[in-house]
């Protein structure tokens, strides 16, 4: 069990750090694409958590799947509202408006 524990523990830190070294080298220009493109991965990470939380496995199942789907709900949510708000600003004045 402890072996399984590093092992997980081992890809965890690896996924954290190679994240951190792909995000940090994007140009800014591609932030936009690149959260639309999250935000629909994380749409499947969510039906992910609601298929997990709907399991009859016991109640510490269910309930780390309903902060699973929580916190993806506020994930998603929150990603959508910044790339909108992103592409408002590269929105384009509307002729003879304010």
């Amino acid at each position: 069990m402890i072996e399984q524990l590093l092992t997980d523990l081992t890809i965890l830190v690896l996924a954290i750090f190679i994240g951190y070294e792909i995000i940090s080298k994007v140009p800014v220009i591609l932030h936009t694409p690149l959260m639309s493109g999250t935000n629909a991965i994380h749409g499947i990470v969510l039906v992910g958590a609601m298929l997990v939380a709907g399991t009859p496995e016991g109640p510490l199942v269910t309930a780390l799947g309903f902060v699973a789907v929580v916190l993806g709900t506020i994930n998603v949510v929150g990603g959508f509202l910044v790339t909108d708000r992103m592409l408002r600003m590269f929105a384009g004045k509307t002729p003879g408006g304010r």
